[in-house]
């Protein structure tokens, strides 16, 4: 029987109660089957990046399962990069944000979470530590698949096309940087951690 830990990784001030995390968790959930087994771990990522790793490492370091497929939006898919290049593993990435810390320099500072108002403290030595895990070139292309949207209002979807060149991709016109018709993608998702 195969087994495979799936890792989502939620963006800058989201958590695990994402739609896309909840939605995927839901069509992961059935593909179990007698033939293949899928763990599911979907972490609340904490405020430094360098933690977060530390956190998301150990867990699957101590997961006794045969693969892992990252998957990780926006910030989580920054993150996806140096654990897929790390384990050597599938990502599935959306709207990510290739360059975080560049991204991230006008953030620093007190913000909250979305979806619990939570105060928390984004400091600028988290830069520092996201430049600490920035991958400048992927590997090998063919085991991505990036989901990006040209309406993303946040992120540039160009150089996230061209930072996965040679990878799957899947390109939408218009949409926005939370996917909101994701459930539309997920079987393309799904697709993609099962082949």
């Amino acid at each position: 029987m195969a087994s495979t830990l799936l890792v989502y990784l939620h963006g800058f001030r989201s958590s695990p109660n994402s739609s896309k995390a909840v939605m995927t968790r839901d069509a992961v959930r059935v593909l179990s089957d007698t033939k293949d087994r899928y763990e599911w771990y979907c972490p609340q990522l904490l405020a430094s990046p360098k933690e977060s790793m530390e956190m998301v490492i150990n867990r699957i370091d101590q997961s006794p399962t045969d693969h892992i497929v990252v998957i990780g939006s926006s910030l989580g898919g920054f993150y996806a990069n140096y654990l897929a290049e790390k384990y050597e593993c599938k990502g599935i990435i959306l709207n990510p944000a290739v360059r975080a810390a560049k991204e991230l320099k006008p953030h620093v500072g007190m913000m909250t979470a979305y979806d619990s108002d939570e105060p928390f403290d984004f400091r600028a030595q988290y830069i520092d530590e996201l430049l600490a895990l920035q991958v400048e070139k992927i590997t090998r292309p063919e085991r991505y698949f990036l989901i990006c949207a040209k309406g993303d209002e946040l992120l540039d979807w160009k150089e996230m096309v061209q930072f996965y060149c040679g990878a799957q991709q899947l390109v939408l016109d218009g949409s926005d940087h939370g996917l909101s018709e994701y459930a539309n993608h997920l079987p393309a998702v799904i697709q993609f951690i099962k082949k």
